[in-house]
């Protein structure tokens, strides 16, 4: 009993601010309502024109709806009531005003001219009028506004548009008040800052070439030894160079004309030498039948005898070092380079009507590390693809009868994906090459006797050992990571420095003497 007492007391004080005259007038700035009771019994019409009272909102109810219906006996029907109780917490005058239209088949239809303060018609809703489109600017914070486009698309309907400033960063979405709801939700979880990771590589390269060569190579004189016999007669010459001087000595042999020495140092010729060295035909030895044999009708030549001589050690070591770190927005991809760009030359070979041309392109030669980090939770799952490559050596190749010439890249390279906690450090290794090499040469039987052996044979031993290991450490950056700085550069004037003359010394310019400085 009680409780309908209260109901019909807060619903008469409703009806009598419905007719109150000084209430005529809408409140500016209505106040939100922690509480709205409505008793079941009250009308439709009456309750509207409260709520929209109370929400300040001048309104224009659709006679349609305030007319009198008669049934079929020609009696006059009752007025529409609400049927339930409305008891609403927390909510505004407005928000409850919107609840009863959509709940009873009614929409307000603002003033297009004064959509704010005009006069708002209360209709029922028309089933095939589509809902009304609204602008909305967003001003994004963190997120970029190419990445938020096919979001929002994804959210509002085919009539709705979304258009990026990228100048100011800005949004404007074309949507119906209920997707623009929708849109404000979008904004609020996507447009958040993004966590940041700080990665810390160190990528140690080592390398180590011990060579050692001992012996006698007897390849240049039993390897390619050239002898010939025939007819004809023999012809050479032989330079010597002395102490101080040169001396060039040419002579051809009987059959082919006068012989002929040219000398500069201080020595007498005799023509038994001459002879003797015309007949030294490349530093081999010649034996010519027309010189005391009879007849003189051939001729017999060889090379003569080479060997190169082994007894040297060699070794190197090689350790390259690199430490690159940066920071990286989460889930973007970041490249570390220490490279130097290498030329390659690509020849483009002439023909009757173009001349030939050459175009230059240059490849990357160095230490580079391209990682995607990827937070989860306290780990930081990586895409890491770090890659080490130099110049190792060069390669020639005949094409089309022409001798090309070409650099050979080692590239050592590893592309992985891991997880590791926050501040570990990842080790990454295995890209090890250890090449022996050993290599015999000697002359045969001579080579395989005790002791005089080793004037007969050469061995050679080298081995190339290279090991590549990469250290990798990420850490999720906090705010308390960045410290502020009180730099007052902006508001400082920039000091020129003075200009300090070098001194004879140090300057590669000549003294001026005689001439005094200019004093300002």
């Amino acid at each position: 009993m009680k409780t309908k007492l209260a109901i019909a007391f807060v619903v008469m004080c409703h009806l009598f601010s419905a007719v109150c005259p000084a209430q005529d007038k809408p409140k500016a700035d209505a106040p939100e309502a922690t509480s709205i009771l409505l008793d079941g019994e009250e009308e439709l019409v009456g309750a509207i024109r409260i709520l929209a009272r109370q929400a300040g909102l001048n309104i224009l109810i659709d006679p349609a709806l305030t007319e009198t219906t008669k049934g079929p006996d020609g009696q006059p029907l009752p007025a529409r009531k609400l049927g339930a109780p409305l008891r609403l917490e927390k909510v505004s005058y407005a928000q409850a005003l919107d609840a009863v239209l959509n709940s009873y088949g009614l929409e307000m239809i603002p003033d297009p001219k004064d959509p704010k303060n005009g006069i708002a018609r209360i209709t029922k809703k028309d089933p095939a009028r589509l809902e009304p489109l609204i602008s909305k600017v967003y001003q994004l914070k963190y997120a970029s506004s190419t990445n938020m486009i096919p979001i929002i698309t994804a959210t509002i309907s085919s009539r709705g548009k979304t258009i990026a400033d990228t100048r100011t960063g800005q949004l404007l979405v074309v949507a119906t008040e209920k997707e623009m709801e929708q849109v404000d939700g979008v904004m609020e979880k996507f447009d958040t800052p993004t966590k940041q990771v700080l990665v810390e590589a160190r990528i140690l390269e080592t390398s180590r070439n011990p060579q050692t060569l001992k012996g006698i190579d007897w390849s240049g004189t039993l390897q390619n030894q050239n002898f010939g016999f025939g007819n004809g007669f023999t012809s050479g010459s032989t330079t010597t160079t002395l102490p101080g001087a040169t001396t060039t000595k040419t002579i051809n042999l009987p059959g082919g004309g006068t012989a002929t020495v040219a000398s500069t140092a201080p020595s007498t010729e005799s023509t038994l030498l001459n002879t003797a060295i015309g007949q030294l035909a490349q530093g081999g030895i010649s034996v010519d039948t027309m010189r005391g044999f009879s007849p003189g009708v051939a001729f017999l030549s060889a090379d003569g005898v080479a060997g190169v001589l082994s007894f040297l050690n060699t070794d190197s070591d090689t350790e390259v070092v690199a430490t690159p770190r940066a920071v990286m927005s989460d889930n973007q991809t970041a490249k570390l380079s220490v490279v130097r760009s290498v030329p390659i030359f690509k020849i483009t070979p002439g023909s009757a009507n173009s001349p030939a041309g050459v175009e230059i392109l240059y490849k990357d030669i160095g230490t580079s590390l391209e990682v995607t980090p990827r937070i989860a939770g306290n780990n930081v799952s990586m895409k890491i693809t770090p890659e080490v490559s130099n110049v190792d050596s060069k390669d020639s190749q005949t094409v089309n009868g022409q001798a090309q010439t070409a650099n050979i890249f080692a590239v050592r390279k590893i592309d992985t994906q891991v997880m590791i906690p926050s501040g570990n450090t990842l080790v990454m290794g295995g890209l090890l090459s250890d090449t022996t090499i050993k290599a015999h040469t000697k002359v045969p039987l001579l080579g395989d006797l005790p002791g005089l052996g080793l004037a007969f044979r050469k061995d050679t031993k080298s081995r190339a050992k290279a090991n590549l290991l990469i250290f990798i450490t990420p850490t999720i950056v906090t705010d308390g990571d960045f410290a502020p700085t009180s730099s007052d550069f902006m508001k400082n004037k920039f000091i020129d420095k003075p200009e300090i003359e070098d001194g004879p010394w140090d300057s590669g310019k000549p003294k001026q003497w005689g001439k005094k400085k200019n004093v300002e």
